[in-house]
C-alpha cells in the first residue's frame, strides 16, 4: 500500500528544521525528501544531506525534463523536490515528508490532493526576528535589509495558514513535537483504517486540536501579532 505525504510548511526561521529532525529521529518510516536548491551552502551544509545544492543551469535543465514535483523561485534562488522521492517512496509504501514553502505546498497538492498538510507558525514577529537573528550570526553574517525582507515574506506565508489541514504553533518545542507526532500517528491509523481505542485515544485528542478549524481561538493572539485579521465566518441562519 502506498505510503503517506505529508507537507509541512512554514517561514524561514519558524524551527521547521529542528521540528522535522525530532520526529525524524523519533517516528520511523518516514522518507524525506531533500530539496534541491541553486543557493550557496551555508555553514556546515553539505550537498546530499540538507540540499541537493546545483547551479541555475542544471536546475533550470531538470525544470525543462520535468523532473520536479513541484519548484518554486524565493529571494533570487531555485528550490524544487524531485519527482524521483514520491516515486520511491510510494513503491516502497513507506511515508514521504516534504519540507516545502507555500508555493511549492500548492502545487503538490494540485497533483495530490489527498497529501495531509501542517503549518508551522512562530508565536510572534518579535521570536521571529530573534531566532533570525541568531541564525545570521551563526552563519558569521547579519544582514539586517534581509531580516527585514524574511520577515515581510513571513507575514505573507503566514496569510495562507488556512489552506493546510493543521496548524502548529512552535512556542514550546517539546510540544510541538508531540503535536507532529500525533498527527503522523493519527493519520497512519486512519489509512490502516484502525479504531480509536486508549492506545491512542490521547493522539487523536492532541492531532483534533491541531486542525485548522479548532486552533481559530488559539492562532487569533499570533495573527494578531503579524497583523493578519481572517474574515469571520459566516453565520448560519437559525431562523
Amino acid at each position: 500500500m502506498a505510503g503517506i505525504l505529508f507537507i509541512i510548511s512554514a517561514p524561514s526561521g519558524s524551527g521547521k528544521s529542528t521540528l522535522v529532525n525530532a520526529l525524524r529521529s523519533q517516528v520511523g518510516g518516514i522518507d524525506f525528501s531533500i530539496s534541491w536548491t541553486t543557493r550557496q551552502p551555508r555553514g556546515s551544509e553539505e550537498s546530499g544531506r540538507e540540499y541537493h545544492f546545483t547551479t541555475r543551469e542544471q536546475f533550470e535543465r531538470m525544470v525543462a525534463d520535468d523532473q520536479f514535483l513541484e519548484y518554486a523561485e524565493v529571494f533570487g534562488n531555485y528550490y524544487g523536490t524531485a519527482r524521483q522521492s514520491l516515486n520511491e517512496a510510494t513503491e516502497a509504501g513507506r511515508d514521504l515528508l516534504l519540507d516545502i514553502d507555500v508555493q511549492g505546498a500548492r502545487q503538490v497538492r494540485a497533483r495530490v490532493p489527498q497529501a495531509v498538510t501542517i503549518f508551522i507558525m512562530p508565536p510572534n514577529p518579535k521570536v521571529l526576528r530573534t531566532r533570525l537573528r541568531n541564525r545570521s550570526r551563526a552563519e558569521g553574517h547579519v544582514d539586517e535589509d534581509v531580516l527585514f525582507r524574511r520577515l515581510s515574506e513571513a507575514s505573507k506565508e503566514i496569510e495562507n495558514y488556512s489552506q493546510y489541514g493543521y496548524i502548529l504553533v512552535n512556542d514550546v518545542l517539546e510540544r510541538a513535537v508531540a503535536q507532529l507526532e500525533a498527527i503522523v500517528v493519527v493519520e497512519r491509523t486512519k489509512r490502516e483504517g484502525r479504531p480509536v481505542d486508549v492506545h491512542n485515544r490521547r493522539d487523536f485528542e492532541i492531532a483534533e486540536s491541531c486542525r485548522e478549524i479548532n486552533s481559530r481561538e488559539r492562532l487569533k493572539p499570533v495573527l494578531d501579532s503579524f497583523g493578519i485579521f481572517p474574515a469571520e465566518p459566516p453565520q448560519r441562519n437559525l431562523f
